[in-house]
């Protein structure tokens, strides 16, 4: 009825096509956690990714990651830090560290900047730009900004809070 190599062929198509969705899916779903989630796992707050994350992708053995959101997302901080995500964020992920980032930047001056790097140590998150880095105390991340208003999304409601504090320091290059 079917030929031995057709049944070789089909055996060897459902081996590969059940290695590869196996492989993605414990890449993708990540015991179901949102991109949130995924990033309390490693001691980072919901608050460095805005609201509205569709989704995201992580290799646990190599902490590549991918989060999506629903296109480019922009937002100012407190009148002082424009910030600007784009639709994919991609790095490398550890307890405390992101790094290897592309998709997130911030206008300083007159210039965007590639935030390339995020560290956690105790309750300071610092942001670095390469040649530069900022400290903002971590309680000002528990929350996640909105897309095109951050978080003076209500004129009715101001936030005291907001990323006040923040400190910058020149870090040298070797």
């Amino acid at each position: 009825m079917f030929s031995l190599r057709f049944i070789q062929t089909l055996t060897l198509t459902l081996t590969i096509t059940l290695v590869i969705a196996s492989g993605t899916a414990e890449a993708i779903s990540d015991d179901n956690l949102t991109a949130y989630e995924a990033l309390q796992t490693y001691d980072f707050p919901v608050g460095i990714l805005p609201k509205g994350a569709l989704g995201y992708e992580l290799d646990r053995s190599t902490g590549a990651f991918k989060a999506y959101l629903n296109g480019t997302c922009s937002f100012t901080i407190e009148n002082s830090y424009q910030l600007k995500y784009k639709s994919t964020i991609t790095g490398t992920i550890s307890k405390d560290k992101l790094k290897n980032l592309t998709g997130v930047s911030v206008k300083i001056l007159f210039l965007w900047l590639n935030i390339v790097e995020v560290t956690r140590d105790g309750d300071e998150l610092y942001f670095s730009v390469g040649i530069a880095s900022a400290s903002f105390e971590i309680d000002n991340f528990y929350e996640s900004p909105q897309c095109g208003c951050g978080f003076d999304c209500d004129d009715s409601v101001k936030i005291e809070e907001g990323f006040g504090g923040g400190k910058m320091k020149l870090r040298s290059v070797v």
